[in-house]
């Protein structure tokens, strides 16, 4: 079980991005995919989450209205629109598996990608 996470960049304030999230020797159909980020000097917090058994979308407060999670199924892979990019959104985002239900905790996602650094300049 491998989750690639890519996508990140350097945008400026006002900006898009879209990070993806690969899942390799597993489907996704059972799965709720979730995105954390954690920026310099926090704790890693949650963003999102895509639940792949009801196909329901969860966000953040900070995040609801500008970002979007998605699921391409022939990819297999989970996706994060990053629209309206603030410099707060700056952190080193990561995705992660849970064959249950979704959550907002970490300690309920068994599998993770590495980070993809997402920079919003001022």
């Amino acid at each position: 079980v491998q989750l690639q996470a890519s996508g990140g960049g350097l945008v400026q304030l006002g900006g898009s991005l879209r990070l993806s999230c690969t899942a390799s020797g597993f489907t996704l159909d059972h799965y709720a995919i979730g995105w954390f980020r954690q920026a310099p000097g926090k704790e890693r917090e949650w963003v999102s989450c895509f639940d792949s058994s009801d196909g329901s979308r969860h966000y953040a407060d900070s995040v609801k209205d500008r970002f979007t999670i998605s699921r391409d199924v022939a990819e297999n892979t989970v996706y994060l629109q990053m629209d309206r990019l603030k410099p707060e959104d700056t952190a080193v985002y990561y995705c992660a598996a849970a064959e249950r239900s979704w959550s907002r905790y970490e300690s309920r996602y068994d599998d993770w990608g590495q980070g993809t650094l997402v920079t919003v300049s001022s």
